[in-house]
């Protein structure tokens, strides 16, 4: 989740929970053969013992393995479901917090200030590739992550502990996980489940300021705002907004055209309330695809001023939101293969989900967009997964 050095030093740093007798391979280079199998397109626990086997001494050394034994499959599943997922999260938490954006320099704290306007998102996913055979009661392995749209780096993840209901399991976590970043200098971005009194106040309390849509979950608030841009055409005591501040832009790719415009307001902040709001906005999204013409109202909320929030930083923030969400969900998904993931025992599926979001941020990190492309790469290039991780070359005679 950070830089190549900072997660080793991150790996390093978590607590192994076998007892030392049991110790034959060091938890730091079991963790890096795991990603360094996920980077070479291996990414099962049955995938991953095999790559680890079939590499040369010199590559097995780099990654920790002296003597050029790795650990079997079976070794890798109970290491992982005994894994305790808390410290490995907040592990990579400090990790990525620790090495900034490209692009920006490094700072030397301890607890570096993010710089100026940095948007983080925040955003829930489901694993439910893991259900298929069992009954209808069981639960989704859930987590909740903050991320870079940037360069789509999680910052900072947690799990959801299963519960009937999700979304107020994901609303209980979403506070601790807040409290792991320094808000100074950030933007919080995220969906309606997210729009929470508690979570605006918590982010403005810490110096940092928030962007998110609303939905009928704030049926107040939502009734408010909606009135405020479309008011009833039929009611002339409502009257359009007064201060009116406007941004458009239009985009073409992928076989359409998307015109986005935004209109954000201060007309409702005084009376409405709601911690720290500064501005309201409404969102219209128009595209053409396939000759059919489709469009999209969102209403939202903000607590950047109109000076430091102008409609073109404000889409851009929500823009930035949708498409950090989407990237990540679909390679996840589709090129990591969360979603067709069967490990169901213990902490394992978290704690492979963390790995996976590690070696997805190194690749981010390095500037790589084509990620199958690039993993399809590593899978015959393992030399090239450990400069991905910051480990020296293998030496040959």
């Amino acid at each position: 989740m950070g830089g190549p050095a900072s997660l080793m030093a991150a790996f390093a740093r978590v607590p192994d929970p076998r007892r030392p007798e049991w110790r034959r391979f060091p938890l730091p280079a079991v963790l890096a053969l795991s990603v360094a199998a996920m980077l070479a397109n291996h990414l099962s626990v049955l995938a991953i013992a095999p790559w680890g086997a079939a590499q040369s001494r010199e590559v097995l050394a780099a990654l920790g393995f002296a003597d050029g034994i790795t650990p079997h499959q079976t070794t890798l599943q109970r290491l992982f479901r005994r894994l305790n997922p808390a410290p490995l999260a907040a592990a990579l938490t400090a990790a990525a917090v620790a090495t900034p954006a490209p692009g920006r320099p490094a700072a030397d704290t301890d607890r570096p200030s993010p710089p100026a306007c940095e948007a983080v998102a925040i955003d829930g996913k489901a694993q439910r590739g893991r259900l298929v055979g069992q009954d209808a009661t069981a639960q989704t392995v859930q987590t909740v992550s903050l991320c870079r749209p940037t360069d789509a780096v999680v910052l900072a993840p947690a799990p959801v502990e299963a519960s009937p209901d999700g979304v107020e399991a994901a609303l209980t976590v979403a506070p601790i996980l807040l409290a792991q970043l320094d808000w100074r200098g950030r933007v919080l971005t995220g969906d309606a489940l997210y729009c929470q009194r508690h979570l605006c106040q918590q982010v403005g309390d810490a110096g940092g300021d928030y962007l998110f849509t609303v939905k009928a979950n704030q049926p107040t608030v939502y009734e408010t705002i909606r009135l405020l841009f479309d008011p009833p055409s039929d009611d002339p005591t409502v009257a359009p907004p007064t201060d009116r501040r406007t941004a458009r832009q239009v985009s073409k790719g992928h076989g359409r055209l998307e015109v986005r415009a935004l209109i954000a307001a201060t007309d409702v902040t005084a009376y409405l309330d709601w911690p720290r709001l500064a501005q309201v906005f409404r969102l219209e999204r128009v595209w053409q695809e396939r000759g059919t013409t489709q469009r999209t109202v969102r209403y939202g909320i903000t607590s950047l001023d109109p000076t430091t929030g102008p409609p073109a930083r404000l889409l851009a923030l929500r823009r930035g939101h949708w498409t950090s969400e989407n990237r990540r969900h679909y390679v996840c998904d589709v090129t990591l293969r969360e979603d067709a993931s069967r490990v169901r025992r213990g902490h394992g599926p978290i704690v492979l989900a963390w790995l996976r979001r590690a070696a997805l941020s190194l690749l981010r990190r390095a500037g790589q967009h084509q990620i199958a492309a690039r993993l399809r790469f590593h899978s015959g290039h393992p030399e090239a997964v450990l400069a991905l991780l910051g480990l020296p070359l293998p030496q040959r005679a």
